[in-house]
C-alpha cells in the first residue's frame, strides 16, 4: 500500500505526525507537500494528491488542513475521487465500508494527533464491503 499525503500551512504540523506514524507501521508514504508552516493555498496541494490516486501512483491519499473542509472540496472535484472528511473513527470505517473512499481528509484544528492517528489506522485497515447496494450507490456518484 502507497499514500500520497499532504497539507496546508494549517495541517503541516499533524502531517509530519501522520508521516512518522505511517514510517512506524512500514507503510510507504510520498509526501506531495507543503513543505513548511508558511500559508499556502491547499488546493495546490490537494490537486496533487488527487492526481497520484487517479493515475495509480498511490492507492489512498491523505489530505490536512485546519478544519479539512477544502481540501475535501477541492479533492472532490476531481472525477473518480471520494474524499472523506472524517473527525471520528466511526466515519473513517463507515467511508471506507460503504462509499470505498480513496482519500482521507481531516482538520489539524478540529482533531488532536491521537484521535488522527486512530482515524488513520481504521481509514487505511477497513477494506471496501463490496455489498451490491454500495457499489451501486457508488456508480450513480460516478455518473
Amino acid at each position: 500500500m502507497k499514500i500520497a499525503i499532504a497539507s496546508d500551512h494549517g495541517g503541516f504540523a499533524l502531517k509530519q505526525e501522520v508521516m512518522e506514524h505511517l514510517k512506524a507501521r512500514n507503510v510507504e508514504y510520498i509526501d506531495k507537500g507543503c513543505y513548511s508552516a508558511a500559508s499556502c493555498d491547499y488546493p495546490v496541494f490537494a490537486k496533487e494528491v488527487t492526481a497520484a490516486v487517479t493515475s495509480g501512483e498511490a492507492e489512498f491519499g491523505i489530505l490536512i488542513c485546519g478544519t479539512g473542509i477544502g481540501m475535501s472540496i477541492a479533492a472532490n472535484k476531481v472525477k473518480g475521487i471520494r474524499a472523506a472528511l472524517c473527525h471520528d473513527v466511526f466515519s473513517a470505517q463507515a467511508t471506507r465500508e460503504h462509499n470505498d473512499a480513496n482519500i482521507l481528509c481531516m482538520g489539524a484544528r478540529v482533531v488532536g494527533p491521537g484521535l488522527a492517528l486512530m482515524i488513520v489506522d481504521t481509514f487505511l485497515d477497513t477494506p471496501f464491503s463490496n455489498d451490491e447496494r454500495h457499489i451501486r450507490r457508488i456508480s450513480l456518484i460516478e455518473d
